[in-house]
């Protein structure tokens, strides 16, 4: 561990996201009039950002093409503050991009997707990186790359402790052998039936994975309830949070990556289970409260003065 300047590594994609709204009714093999809107996005990606949006010292492995998106990608990181000096840059290589045509309505009409440089990180790069991953305190990664996330997962294991984002239910099915190597795991209900292979329809199901994923070897478990809020179970806490206020919720998008992102502050921090949680749902009640994935308004002292004006239940 790195005692001197500690640090969360990231290890995961970076997204350029290209969205064009339709202004009028939507014509196929037509130029329509509209806006284009051009944002950086990728669930690790956002973690990171939202690491050191909170001044939580980030380091972030990504896999970026040699491009203008991947060189924007880069500027960025360095304007908030996480660190990608350690990426993988592709020669030649287009960055990960997601493009898609919405109606007047908002809804997709179609869309393409550019992840083929997302396969292209191998074990020899991780070997490379060795000192960054054994040095983290904490490894933040999603279930993308199985094949991959398995070899990460065998040779640190013991020297960081890695926390995972499943990211989705079909991606969590792959690593659902491999809970035993996470200090903590942050599911969904649908991800956390693909992981434990049991239906969750109550409370009992509930406590009925938690006790699984402890018994795999997990140590914090935080399952995300949506609106319920979040259950969670330690080796010595067991329970539910949630906030009691109405929100305006503007978009959801970027919920669970701040949440995560909350979850490291607290560890970071030394917090409490309870004031981990409270930190992490303020978070993310900030997150869906704007327009954008990432509230840029985001500050630990923000979220701090945020959390101490919400109710619980």
């Amino acid at each position: 561990m790195n005692e001197n300047n500690p640090y969360i590594l990231v290890l995961g994609a970076s997204i350029v996201d290209i969205i064009g709204f339709s202004k009028r009714e939507f014509k196929a093999k037509d130029s329509i009039p509209g806006s284009i809107k051009i944002s950086l996005g990728g669930v690790c990606r956002n973690i990171a950002e939202n690491l050191a949006r909170v001044g939580i010292n980030t380091e972030f492995i990504s896999i970026l093409g040699d491009d203008a998106n991947g060189r924007n990608i880069l500027e960025h990181s360095k304007r908030i503050g996480y660190k990608m000096d350690n990426s993988l840059i592709l020669k030649d290589e287009c960055t990960p991009t997601y493009m898609a045509i919405l109606n007047e309505h908002g809804e997709m009409e179609s869309a393409i997707v550019d992840m083929d440089s997302l396969d292209k990180m191998e074990s020899s790069f991780i070997d490379s990186k060795a000192e960054i991953f054994e040095n983290a305190e904490y490894t933040i990664v999603d279930s993308d790359n199985p094949e991959l996330l398995e070899y990460v997962l065998k040779k640190f294991q013991g020297k960081t402790k890695f926390i995972l984002d499943p990211v989705s239910a079909n991606k969590a099915t792959k690593i659902s052998h491999l809970m035993k190597y996470f200090h903590t795991i942050k599911p969904n209900r649908l991800e956390t039936e693909a992981l434990c292979g049991f239906k969750i329809n109550g409370y009992e199901d509930l406590q009925k994975a938690g006790r699984y994923f402890l018994e795999q070897g997990v140590e914090n478990v935080f399952i995300s309830l949506d609106a319920d809020g979040i259950y969670y179970l330690t080796k010595g806490e067991e329970g539910t949070i949630c906030q009691n206020d109405k929100i305006d919720i503007k978009n959801v998008t970027g919920a669970g990556d701040s949440f995560v992102a909350g979850l490291g502050l607290g560890y970071m921090n030394g917090l409490s289970i309870i004031e981990t949680l409270k930190y992490a749902i303020a978070m993310s009640i900030i997150t869906i409260t704007h327009e954008d994935t990432i509230n840029p308004a985001i500050s630990n002292e923000y979220v701090e003065n945020y959390m101490n004006k919400m109710s619980w239940k």
